[in-house]
């Protein structure tokens, strides 16, 4: 008997939310192998926007979106059972053919837009609406619930915080794959499945162990910011709609 096909997941975030942290819960399961990002190379070589440690990394990153998603495609690292693929949803191209996402698994993340820019401003400032993913977040949730006629899972991160076992035994549930315990605690650290950004954005995450609530932000959301929030708001509210029951 041959072994059955993996289950490939590929979930939909933006940045700052607990991406990396979610990461880090599937690939303490022994069943599944993780990948960090991969059109990142390809989102920065098509868009020459400028993020933290760009030139350090980028000449190690794969700028080919088609390779990127023949890899995503083919062999599953260490022949594992779950290939848990985090992306940005900003990072697909938008003009590359998306018939490869109807053989994998998707699903979204979700955080309320004025605490992605409350955070994600003290490292780029200088913040549009493209770079929090919103948009295209809701672009491929809107294909994918045509395609499979009914919505696909969206998780909020807030959900997983407050409840980490009731909100990833529910995700787990809509994947169509068990949960494992393994899920809720990791050892603290670096991967050698992070990307090569990780000293520059994986910090907080690297000295974790498990899920942790958030503390409040010490400071308010800038006025400056509050038109991009507004404009955020219905694609986050579009999107929450559509999240699961925990």
């Amino acid at each position: 008997m041959t072994d059955p096909s993996p289950t490939r997941i590929a979930m939909w975030s933006g940045p700052r939310n607990i991406s990396t942290a979610l990461m880090r819960a599937w690939e303490n399961r022994p069943d599944t192998a993780v990948v960090d990002e991969p059109f990142y190379g390809a989102y920065l070589a098509r868009t020459g926007i400028d993020h933290p440690g760009r030139d350090c990394f980028l000449p190690m990153l794969n700028t080919d979106p088609e390779a990127v998603v023949q890899g995503l495609m083919g062999e599953v690292p260490r022949g594992s059972a779950i290939y848990y693929q985090k992306h940005m949803a900003h990072h697909l191209p938008p003009d590359m053919d998306h018939g490869w996402l109807a053989g994998v698994t998707n699903a979204f993340l979700i955080r309320d837009p004025a605490a992605v820019l409350t955070s994600y401003a003290k490292a780029r400032p200088d913040v549009t609406l493209d770079d929090l993913g919103y948009t295209q977040q809701v672009e491929i949730f809107n294909r994918e619930a045509d395609r499979l006629g009914e919505a696909p899972p969206v998780i909020e991160g807030d959900q997983i915080l407050k409840a980490p076992e009731a909100a990833l035994t529910a995700l787990c549930d809509r994947l169509g794959v068990p949960f494992d315990h393994a899920m809720l605690s990791w050892p603290a650290g670096p991967r050698d499945s992070d990307g090569p950004w990780a000293p520059w954005w994986y910090r907080a995450v690297e000295a974790s162990t498990k899920f942790m609530r958030r503390p409040p932000e010490p400071t308010a959301l800038p006025d400056a910011l509050r038109p991009l929030a507004d404009a955020a708001q219905p694609l986050y509210e579009a999107l929450r709609h559509h999240r699961l029951t925990v």
